[in-house]
C-alpha cells in the first residue's frame, strides 16, 4: 500500500471528506488532524487526506461531484 495525498483542507473539511471517501468504500487516512492542539495553532495546520494510490482517481471524482 503506496499512500498518496488527495489534498489538504481545514481540520473540519478534512473529517467530512473522510467520512464521504469511507461511506464509498475507500479507505482514507488524516495526517496532521491532531498536531499542535497544545499550544492553539491546530486551525493553522493543514489536515492531509491520504489515500491508496490505486484510489486515487475514485477519490478524486467523488471529490469532484460531492452530492
Amino acid at each position: 500500500m503506496a499512500l498518496v495525498e488527495v489534498g489538504r483542507f481545514n481540520r473540519f473539511e478534512a473529517h467530512i471528506l473522510q467520512g464521504r471517501l469511507e461511506s464509498e468504500g475507500i479507505p482514507c487516512f488524516a495526517f496532521d488532524a491532531e498536531a499542535s492542539i497544545a499550544d492553539g495553532s491546530a486551525f493553522l495546520i493543514p489536515v492531509r487526506i491520504m489515500v491508496d494510490e490505486s484510489d486515487l482517481g475514485p477519490a478524486r471524482k467523488i471529490m469532484a461531484n460531492p452530492a
